[in-house]
């Protein structure tokens, strides 16, 4: 186990255990977010119960968030600045329509609040188009 993981857990409060280190550690190396049963194949030994309660313990406590896209939950590992009771999940989801990835575009940031009349704490946006390695692809 990295001493990363290690660190992300206790400042999360979340119990180690041999299936959420892999789970954990396995969110760290990809770079789109994944759905359940993308997370099934890899670890296809698995019980899918127990991947999605890992999961929903690692949501609550703010160190995944979900995104939706085409009616299919995927999950991402979240910034260090999230917590349990608020995501800081301020920025644009991107879907690409050909390679079916969806990606968290942290550059594209929102805002808190507007105009002090409210607080924002959750925004889910959702663009759909082609993404930059698909584009250049094409080329």
């Amino acid at each position: 186990m990295k001493k990363a993981t290690e660190d992300a857990f206790a400042g999360k409060n979340i119990r180690l255990t041999t299936m959420r280190i892999l789970i954990y550690e396995y969110l760290e190396t990809v770079t789109a977010a994944l759905s359940l049963s993308d997370i099934e194949k890899f670890f296809h030994k698995a019980d899918k119960v127990t991947i999605y309660r890992t999961l929903q313990t690692f949501q609550e406590k703010g160190l995944v968030h979900k995104i939706t896209d085409e009616n299919v939950v995927k999950y991402k590992l979240c910034a260090e600045t999230c917590a349990e009771e608020n995501h800081n999940d301020r920025h644009l989801h991107f879907y690409c329509k050909n390679c079916k990835e969806t990606t968290c575009r942290e550059e594209i940031i929102f805002p808190e609040s507007m105009d002090n009349q409210l607080q924002i704490d959750e925004i889910q946006i959702l663009a759909k188009g082609i993404c930059d390695k698909c584009l250049r692809l094409s080329l």
